[in-house]
């Protein structure tokens, strides 16, 4: 297994804080990682049908017949568990007492009406990172509110990088067929175990299509019109099936930030894919198409980008909300980082080995409005130079990435 970055993090939760929660898609690696965490005679997964029925025939019974430390896998399947491990917790507030997995994200499913707040830490697995994979400590997101600048190339390999994605399973898998055949049976299993169980949607089956309409408009503004009328559904039933997406971590959405609560800008969040390879699949993109057709690579390396940001939040030594830019004049900015402290970092995706000017228009904009709070503007292209365009903005090859480390 490949280490990740994430341990240390889980590790310090759970010196102090009495429930952790790991949530993330299936097949990121979360019950591998969790049970590093634990002792094996303390896991316990509720995809066992036996321990399944036992935890949903008496859930106060079930948890109080647990070691402290114990490991719940899948908590999801059993969400009636959540409040009576609220009652335990707050009759022992030892840390580390518990420690879950879920595949759905449970807090936002309506029939779980406490979320633990106070009494548990939540943080989310992805699949793998790129700085993972090349076993080193990536922390861009550090770096980038830092002052240097990083000595960076773009990888020869960089589309079979996106196409991959960063799914433990299919990065182990060599060929594009056998990758799509994993995610044809990754996304089938999901659709006819996980989504039955967690909503009793009748309409299942128009989930694919919608799936796929979001994974084409990755990098867009989500636009529930237009989608529900692609789609076919009502905007009641599309707001109600991409939120279940959501919650099975299949779809992610970046909101839009501005200067202050009262001065929004445009407010639609982007729509985004947690993985470059699961939308490229869905998309149907292949090595030969995009070599073949450039114009379709913007949108994959945005979503590629904001991926891997979205993985460093999770241990980056800076601390930071994610977000896009996008003015009512249509100047934008593809993410933007904000630190607690209030400073901000915009990062822009080019997929081209050249940048002129106009690639740094958004950026500007942004500048203008963050003001002093403005740290940093970044344009990441496929070219090798580090190059300056400005007080505070700058060229970087998108290897920086995973190279820049401060």
């Amino acid at each position: 297994m490949l280490p990740r970055h994430l341990t240390p993090i889980l590790q310090e939760s759970l010196e102090d804080t009495p429930v952790l929660m790991l949530v993330g898609a299936r097949q990121v690696g979360k019950s591998t990682l969790a049970a590093g965490l634990t002792r094996a005679d303390r896991h316990f997964t509720l995809d066992d049908l036996s321990t399944l029925a036992a935890a949903r025939a008496d859930p106060a019974g079930f948890l109080q017949a647990l070691p402290s430390g114990a490991l719940i896998d899948e908590i999801q399947r059993a969400p009636e568990l959540l409040l009576p491990l609220k009652a335990s917790v707050d009759r022992d507030r030892r840390p580390g007492r518990f420690l879950l997995t879920g595949s759905a994200n449970v807090l936002t499913l309506p029939r779980v009406a406490d979320s633990l707040a106070g009494r548990m830490s939540v943080h989310q697995l992805w699949p793998l990172s790129q700085g993972e994979l090349a076993g080193v400590d990536e922390d861009f997101i550090a770096a980038a509110f830092g002052e240097d600048l990083p000595a960076a190339t773009t990888p020869d390999d960089l589309l079979p990088r996106l196409l991959q994605g960063g799914y433990p399973e299919v990065v182990s898998r060599r060929s594009e067929r056998r990758r799509a055949a994993w995610f044809t049976a990754y996304l089938r299993t999901l659709m006819e175990r996980d989504v039955r169980d967690l909503s009793r949607i009748s309409g299942v089956t128009e989930l694919p299509r919608l799936l796929t309409l979001l994974a084409l408009r990755s990098g867009n503004l989500l636009n529930a019109s237009d989608l529900a009328r692609d789609a076919g559904l009502n905007n009641v039933t599309l707001t109600r099936y991409v939120d279940l997406l959501r919650a099975l971590f299949l779809v992610d959405t970046l909101p839009a930030w501005s200067t202050n609560a009262g001065k929004r800008l445009i407010k639609a969040p982007k729509v985004l894919l947690p993985d470059s390879g699961l939308s490229a699949h869905l998309q149907g993109l292949t090595l030969a198409r995009l070599e073949r057709d450039r114009s379709l690579l913007g949108g994959l390396l945005e979503n590629f980008v904001v991926g891997e940001l979205s993985r460093q939040r999770g241990w980056s030594a800076v601390d930071v909300a994610l977000y896009h830019y996008r003015t009512a004049g249509g100047q934008e900015v593809d993410a933007v980082l904000e630190a607690r402290d209030g400073r901000v970092v915009g990062v822009e995706v080019k997929a081209s080995a050249t940048v002129s000017n106009r690639e740094f228009r958004g950026l500007q904009a942004l500048q203008e409005d963050a003001g002093a709070r403005f740290h940093r503007g970044v344009v990441l292209y496929t070219g090798e130079r580090v190059l300056p365009f400005g007080e505070r903005l700058h060229a970087l090859p998108v290897g920086a990435l995973w190279q820049w480390r401060g």
